[in-house]
């Protein structure tokens, strides 16, 4: 960017970055930038058993053709992104905008434990092999490694599944989900070595079976220095108090940081609540946030500062 050629300006709308009904996040922007995993892809079915090849065959669309357009962007000179934060840090220190240095590295996981479903009350505590237990247990230990490791490792048991969930009854199984992230790809592999060694000992210690299933994974990314930098000077230029920040949530921009030079700009979230309907930013934030995007733009496409 910055020369004389001719450049467009594209507006995108990106099909499913939740994975909301196939379980597959950042669908649209992992096709366009060449990295949708086509074998993956062609299994994919949602909660009714519609596969997304006939999802897509209902709207229009081959997805194989979707899977072979890969690296659309090849001749991108750059991408910017535009989102709340989701978290609290810019609001905690009162900042306006945020200069999002890159997106954490995800892993998510699938844990699948199996014991002895049993009667509450008639058998022995030493005597149980009590899958609620090892789950509970798997938690305390994912926060426990998340506070030693500090830094920007967080860990999350977000769902816990029991089988029979009678308040009676020893469960037979617990299916629980770990999300590990760090901006670091050497400590998110650590953590997740750590985590599957724990899951080993836990198993022999409490006689019951463990199976781990990965949903996704997602390297460190980091965006480009020089579209970070943009949106720091012109943040201040616009006095706009500003920081760097990494995200914690994963973007599209993730995707595109692997295609061209890459970058995103944060605004509050209040609370640092998001998918929910208490979400909220106020709206002086959201101008803030279109001014920046608007003349970082400008900048990318005339290689001026204006």
């Amino acid at each position: 960017y910055g020369d004389d050629a001719p450049m467009t300006v594209r507006l995108v709308d990106w099909a499913d970055e939740e994975g909301a009904r196939f379980g597959k996040s950042l669908f649209g922007s992992s096709a366009c930038a060449g990295h949708l995993d086509m074998d993956e892809a062609r299994r994919l079915v949602d909660k009714d058993g519609v596969t997304l090849a006939d999802a897509l065959r209902g709207v229009g669309l081959d997805l194989e053709k979707v899977g072979d357009s890969g690296r659309e962007l090849k001749d991108a000179a750059a991408y910017l992104e535009l989102h709340i934060e989701q978290g609290p840090v810019l609001e905690q220190q009162g900042v306006t905008i945020g200069a999002v240095t890159g997106v954490q590295g995800i892993s998510w996981r699938e844990v699948t434990i199996n014991g002895q479903s049993n009667h509450a009350g008639t058998t022995p505590m030493g005597l149980r092999h009590d899958p609620a237990y090892a789950a509970a247990a798997v938690a305390v230990f994912m926060r426990q490694l998340a506070t030693r490791y500090g830094g920007n490792q967080v860990c999350t048991v977000g769902k816990i599944d029991l089988h029979p969930n009678l308040v009676n009854v020893v469960p037979a199984s617990a299916v629980l989900t770990l999300d590990v992230r760090n901006t670091d790809e050497g400590l998110l592999r650590k953590a997740e070595s750590e985590i599957d060694e724990y899951l080993a000992r836990l198993a022999d210690e409490e006689g019951v079976s463990v199976s781990v299933r990965t949903l996704a994974r997602f390297e460190p990314v980091e965006f480009d220095g020089t579209v970070i930098s943009l949106v720091e000077s012109t943040a201040s230029r616009l006095d706009l108090s500003c920081m760097r920040l990494p995200s914690g949530a994963g973007h599209d921009a993730q995707m595109l940081a692997r295609v061209c030079p890459t970058g995103m700009v944060f605004v509050q979230s209040h609370r640092g609540i998001s998918h929910n309907p208490a979400e909220h930013t106020d709206e002086r934030d959201l101008v803030a946030g279109c001014d920046v995007l608007l003349q970082v733009l400008v900048s990318l496409v005339t290689g001026e500062e204006t």
